[in-house]
Formats: structure tokens, C-alpha cells, sequence
């Protein structure tokens, strides 16, 4: 496969937005700051206590792993972070291989590539999109060392299958958790079901810091190495002291702050993204052409986004109705470009992947965010429903190009 084919795969620029007629644009994603925040932060600068060691990062970290069911949480500086941390904590070195799917945010890849390891890739599966488990076993040698399944757009990954692979075969699970605050697979909170969990709390995320990432485990001992391993590898012995290769990953007060009033309405918050999700569905659910998100006993997803894939029969390509919407002030954004399509990465995999290259050249997701309101909702889909309804009137010329 040559580079001139993959151009064709892959997305165009993001569309300038034009503010609709009143006056507005419907963000893809913005961050609700409406609880103690401000009270929070604050107490930071009255206290003088800004840096990593202010109190509000146990706190935080205490609260969020409550929230996860899990005996550990580590705080850091971003969600790329805390998959750098797991998998140093677990001994992944130069040579060692981590299986990932292809269909991720390339964070997932570059954690792995780090620490001179090589993400082995894996295509998503039709249904979940998430890894496709039935592929799994066929990449796993003698260098494999870990599997990280994504819980890709808030929907955990078939877990049970994942880790009785990695059982099998003597494998460490890293839950890539950085979408999914809040969802629940038959029962159980992603952050508590792998060896290690890693959150992102970036912006645009459920639970938001600004920057941020948390590791999460039920595993002592690599909870104490995380912790270290976080702040230089600092020795308890003396001061300037160091026993291992550590890292400046540390979070700070101001943001832990932020973090533990999110955490303070983390219900309210994941409830809001599933309210929206169900009211697109309900509004969405008869559109010819338009493919929703994924829903699968038994896993809880917390629709991080409201994701969906443009059909062929739905009249109009995708990247033509983000242009449509965009001129009518609604934001969107295209899905993940699939590790393999990636300039960076290439030129090392010699594989198709058909299910991630659909998505990437279907998908697009629709604002999401926790200040969205019904009205918001009810205006995006009026302009899916009207680009779709003015294609069609005018079906030999391509009104949105």
C-alpha cells in the first residue's frame, strides 16, 4: 500500500465554523465547571500551596479511586503519562512487543514506543469497535509482553475474553481508559479489571483537569513503583537521590483541585453524557444512513462522545456534511486515523485493516459536551435531517463541495 492510497482514506481539514443565526457555535466538547472548582483553587492560592505537594492530589486521587472500585490511584500530568508509568512499572523494555488496537488515539502507540517496545496492532471489531479479541491470539510471540485494550468512545472492551488471553499466555492487561470515566463492563468500573488503568482528564474528557491522567490498580506494589517512578524516582533514603530512571510526570494542586470537584459530581456528569447520547439515538434512530454508537449488554458506555458512521446510502460523505454542519456553527470531529495510517508509524506495518479504515473514513462524532441542552441537540439533528433532505432534492449536483 503506497501513501497515495491512504490519502484517500483520510479525513479532510476540519471545516470552518460560521456562527448560525443566533449568533452561536455548538462546540464539539466543553468542559461543565460548575461545582467547587473555583472554591477549590481558591484554597490552592490562599494556602500558597500550588505545586504537586498540596493535599488536593490525595484527595483527589482517594476520590477517584473510589469511583473506579480500585485499591490504588496515582495521579500525573496527562493521560499520556500515566500509560508511560504503567508500563514502565511493569518492566516493558527495548525489544519487548504490546499488543494495541490500531484504532486509537496515537498516545496509546507512542507510550509503548517510549520505552523501545513495539505496539503490535490489531483491527476493531465490526460491532464494539473496540479491539477485535478473535485476532488477538494470532499476534502474540514470544516477545509479548502486555495487551492494551482502548475502551474506545466510552464503551469498555469484551474484558472477560481479554483477560483470559492474557492468562493463557502470561500477559500483563493495561486498561486504556482515558474515554471511559465512569463505564462499567457486567458490573465492574474500567480502572479495576486489568493489572493497571490509565484516565486522561484532558479538557474535553468527562472528569477534566485542564491536563491530567491518573493511574489506577489494585496492585501494591505496583502502586509504590508508580509513585516513584512519578516524581524522578526521588529515594526515601536522602534527597537528590536516585535508584531508577524516573520521570517529571507529577500533578499539580491547582489541577487536583479541579479534579476532586469533578470527582465531587462524577454521577451527574457521566448521567449527562448517556442522557444526550439516548436523546441523538431517539432523534437519529430513522435517519437512512446513519450508523449510532454501539450498545451491548451488560457494558454500561458513558458515550464519552456521541459517535456515529455516515452510510453510504445516507445520501452525502461525511467529510461534505461536517462542511454543511460547520456552516451552520455546529463543530464535529472525524474518528481516530488508525496507527497504521499514521506518517509516524507507516512505514513499519506492511497490514490492512479494514474495519479501522472504515471507521476512520466513516466516522464522525457530534457535540457531546456536559453543557449541551435538548435544544442543542434537537438544532444538530434538524441540519443532519436538512443536508440529507437538500442532497436528495438536488441529487445530481453537489450542493455541499
Amino acid at each position: 500500500m503506497n501513501y497515495k492510497n491512504i490519502e484517500k482514506m483520510l479525513p479532510q481539514k476540519n471545516p470552518i465554523l460560521i456562527k448560525n443565526k443566533e449568533g452561536r457555535i455548538i462546540p464539539v466538547c466543553e468542559p461543565k465547571l460548575d461545582g467547587n472548582e473555583l472554591k477549590y483553587i481558591s484554597e490552592c492560592i490562599k494556602s500558597n500551596w500550588v505545586s504537586s505537594a498540596g493535599t488536593f492530589v490525595e484527595r483527589f486521587e482517594n476520590a477517584f479511586k473510589r469511583y473506579c472500585d480500585a485499591k490504588y490511584a496515582i495521579a500525573c500530568s496527562s493521560g499520556t503519562a500515566a500509560l508511560h508509568l504503567a508500563l514502565a512499572a511493569l518492566g516493558i523494555k527495548n525489544g519487548d512487543e504490546v499488543i494495541i488496537p490500531t484504532f486509537t488515539m496515537i498516545a496509546t502507540a507512542n507510550a509503548v514506543t517510549y520505552l523501545g517496545a513495539k505496539p503490535i496492532l490489531v483491527d476493531s471489531g465490526p460491532i464494539m469497535w473496540n479491539i477485535d479479541t478473535s485476532k488477538i491470539e494470532t499476534k502474540i510471540t514470544r516477545h509479548t509482553k502486555a495487551i492494551i485494550p482502548v475502551h474506545t468512545y466510552g464503551l469498555s472492551a469484551d474484558m472477560d475474553k481479554i483477560l483470559s488471553i492474557a492468562k493463557k499466555h502470561g500477559l500483563f492487561v493495561i486498561e486504556d481508559a482515558a474515554e471511559a470515566h465512569g463505564a462499567e463492563y457486567k458490573g465492574r468500573r474500567v480502572g479495576s479489571i486489568g493489572d493497571i488503568a490509565c484516565f486522561s482528564f484532558y479538557a474535553n474528557k468527562i472528569i477534566t483537569t485542564g491536563e491530567g491522567g491518573m493511574v489506577t490498580t489494585n496492585n501494591k506494589v505496583l502502586a509504590e513503583k508508580i509513585r516513584i517512578l512519578r516524581d524522578h524516582a526521588f529515594s526515601k533514603e536522602r534527597h537528590f537521590w536516585h535508584k531508577y530512571l524516573g520521570y517529571n510526570y507529577r500533578m499539580t494542586n491547582l489541577q487536583a483541585a479541579v479534579g476532586l470537584a469533578q470527582v465531587e459530581r462524577f454521577k451527574t456528569l457521566v448521567e449527562i453524557r448517556i442522557r444526550n447520547a439516548r436523546y441523538y439515538n431517539l432523534l437519529l434512530e430513522d435517519v437512512k444512513g446513519i450508523r449510532l454508537p454501539p450498545t451491548i449488554k451488560d457494558i454500561k458506555s458513558v458515550y464519552w462522545v456521541y459517535s456515529i458512521l455516515i452510510e453510504d446510502d445516507f445520501g452525502i460523505e461525511r467529510d461534505a456534511l461536517r462542511k454543511y454542519l460547520a456552516r451552520q456553527g455546529i463543530e464535529t470531529r472525524t474518528f481516530f486515523i488508525p496507527i497504521h495510517l499514521q506518517p509516524i508509524y507507516f512505514k513499519k506495518y506492511n497490514e490492512r485493516f479494514p474495519i479501522a479504515e472504515k471507521l476512520c473514513q466513516k466516522g464522525m462524532y457530534l457535540p457531546s459536551g456536559a453543557k449541551l441542552t435538548k435544544k442543542d441537540i434537537e438544532f444538530v439533528v434538524q441540519c443532519i435531517k436538512s443536508a440529507q433532505k437538500k442532497k436528495r432534492e438536488r441529487a445530481n449536483e453537489d450542493t455541499f463541495s
